[in-house]
């Protein structure tokens, strides 16, 4: 099985979560949307599946380092996604993506029954 990580590479739930995938035998590539970004369709995709309030980390210091204006403008599934794009670190991570499979953070029972 190949799955696609999305997230940053410093992020100590992401490296628990690539622990646990090579613990595991999953292989994996890893995409870090801090350096690459990542596309409008690929958060709409997300957006499908999980709900665009998850997807937004506000326990996050970028969260937290917006203004309250900003802050106050994400109310839809588009607002929400113009933001993830401009500041990606805003999104939740890591996001396990690939044969049919979608994971959202890192949940040690998730990915044992899911992988």
């Amino acid at each position: 099985m190949m799955v696609q990580v999305y997230g940053i590479k410093n992020c100590s739930t992401v490296k628990k979560a690539l622990d646990w995938l090579t613990e595991h035998g999953v292989d994996y590539t890893f995409h870090d949307y801090k350096k690459l970004g990542i596309s409008e369709d690929k958060i709409k995709e997300w957006q499908k599946v999980f709900g665009w309030e998850p997807l937004i980390n506000k326990r996050g210091t970028t969260w937290r380092k917006l203004d309250s204006i900003e802050q106050e403008a994400v109310t839809d599934q588009k607002s929400a996604s113009k933001l993830m794009q401009e500041h990606t670190s805003l999104i939740k991570r890591p996001i396990i993506d690939g044969n049919g499979i979608y994971l959202l953070g890192f949940n040690e029972e998730e990915y044992d029954k899911s992988l």
